[in-house]
């Protein structure tokens, strides 16, 4: 596929993507109603939802995994049958979700010419790797095309799949939040290798809940709210907040930090903190109703600092106190006993037993911290569908397992469970990645609340408007180490950053 700029011949006035009235129902239960919006050629659409919004469901419908019960879809003016993903790819349509689909243990260049072999009935695997080096070098990538895809960094992952959409000679790339787990440079990367592809003809439909990526890329914009489309239009028309309270059907109040609010005593002192190769001399206080933000790039050592704290990594020397108390976790039931609560990055895989209840997550940290051998089934119900009313978690039932939650509503059982247990230091690494700007704003109240509790919070995050939002001082790492200790109040995103890739003041 060549990347050339479309001749003056080529560009028209049709739009590439027109849905008009598109609804569909599973069960009883509407998940999409009366959808209709355009798409013109070389232009980005921000299509933005909370979860359960229909997004999902759009973006199934377009990828032909499922079939619209009413409306129509037109491809360059032409209405079109969508009955499979052969179909959709037919038509020119690829979609990359957030579970990658490539072959770990193939190459680069082996995946991207997969069932496009070069050569005939054998494949010439030579013509294979010149072709793929020349693609992405036309797309300004540097991937090793004999590299292993295991091998590859995340990032690289997200630039070989859209890499492999485009070799299919895609003229519409639907990206499924494509950055929810890539921070920093990568990020900017990939929303580099989108800009380029709009100025070569490419419209894509790009999902995100970070809006600050929405304003800086897209073009138009359509929000879903409850599968209705509750706003359309340009993107230069409206601005954060307009677009949030779109999403979550009332006004948007940003949630800050107390700035008045009145702290106490030291809950957590670090110091010292030693890991070799990880950790560097790292000593701080978090004191009670005091939110600490910690910022930095990827690998500069935030999520070693809470996982050592937690008694899950060890360290090599330092020593860390509670309450003015040695804190020697050797192991998170250890820390957990002493009152050292952690919500992690991976929540699926390190927070939450995802085949259980709500119920059953939400009471066993509890049972761990009381030393409760016995299981009160009424009891831990009860108490449950107390904290779902309280969080308005949205689920089927307490009792249904938590793989079917959202993200946001499984970040809140995450929560649940650490409330229930009553821990009076909570670390919370990257507490709102991946999930809706309305589940955002009511976790960020739940920490507001928290710190009005007296609880004392360490919040890490890589999302420098968020750690301005919630923290009285912001920690910096660099490297391992602690770079810079900058009041909440008066600290820029600028100042962050500086300090962030080794900044050093006069």
């Amino acid at each position: 596929m060549a990347l050339g700029a479309p001749a003056p011949w080529e560009v028209s006035m049709t739009p590439r993507l027109e849905v008009r009235g598109l609804s569909k129902a599973f069960l009883g239960a509407q998940a999409l109603k009366d959808v209709s919006f355009s798409l013109e050629a070389g232009q980005v659409l921000a299509l933005i939802g909370e979860n359960g919004a229909g997004k999902s469901t759009l973006i199934r419908i377009l990828s032909g995994a499922h079939g619209p019960d009413q409306g129509e879809i037109l491809i360059d003016g032409n209405p079109v049958h969508i009955d499979g993903p052969g179909a959709s790819e037919a038509l020119g349509i690829a979609t990359v979700y957030q579970e990658l689909n490539l072959f770990p243990d193939l190459t680069v260049a082996e995946n991207l010419v997969f069932n496009h072999f070069p050569g005939g009935t054998v494949i010439n695997w030579n013509q294979a790797r010149r072709e793929s080096r020349a693609f992405l070098t036309e797309l300004g990538l540097t991937l090793d095309v004999d590299r292993r895809v295991r091998q590859l960094s995340v990032a690289e992952k997200q630039m070989l799949e859209i890499a492999k959409a485009l070799r299919r000679k895609a003229q519409l790339l639907i990206l499924d939040e494509p950055t929810a787990v890539l921070g920093g440079a990568d990020v900017d990367q990939l929303l580099d290798l989108v800009r380029g592809l709009r100025s070569h003809g490419v419209s894509i439909i790009f999902v995100s809940h970070r809006l600050e990526e929405v304003f800086g890329l897209a073009d138009t914009y359509v929000v879903l709210k409850d599968g209705e489309l509750t706003g359309t239009g340009r993107i230069s028309d409206t601005d954060h907040d307009d677009l949030v309270s779109k999403m979550v059907g009332r006004e948007f109040v940003r949630g800050v930090r107390s700035v008045n609010r009145e702290l106490g005593a030291p809950v957590l002192e670090v110091e010292h903190l030693t890991r070799i190769g990880v950790l560097e001399d790292v000593s701080f206080t978090v004191r009670a109703g005091e939110v600490v933000g910690v910022a930095g790039l990827r690998g500069a050592g935030r999520t070693e600092l809470a996982r050592a704290i937690y008694g899950a990594d060890p360290v090599t020397s330092g020593h860390v106190r509670l309450h003015g108390k040695p804190l020697d976790a050797r192991n998170p039931i250890q820390a957990i006993g002493a009152g050292v609560g952690l919500v992690p990055e991976e929540r699926k895989t390190q927070g939450l037993f995802t085949a259980l209840s709500s119920v059953h997550n939400t009471a066993l940290v509890g049972m761990v911290k009381r030393r409760r051998r016995w299981v009160n089934p009424s009891k831990d119900l009860a108490m449950t569908r107390d904290y779902i009313r309280r969080l308005r978690i949205k689920a089927p039932s307490a009792l249904a397992p938590v793989a079917v939650l959202s993200g946001g509503n499984q970040q809140k059982v995450v929560l649940a469970k650490w409330l229930e247990a009553g821990v009076d230091l909570l670390i919370l690494d990257e507490p709102t990645r991946g999930i809706d700007i309305g589940a955002k704003q009511e976790i960020y109240e739940l920490i507001e609340e928290l710190g009005r509790q007296g609880k004392a919070l360490l919040i890490i995050s890589s999302e420098l408007p968020e750690v301005l939002a919630l923290s009285h001082r912001v920690l910096v790492m660099y490297h391992g180490r602690i770079a810079a200790e900058l009041d909440g109040d008066r600290t820029t995103e600028e100042e962050i950053m500086f300090h962030a890739v080794g900044g050093r003041t006069a």
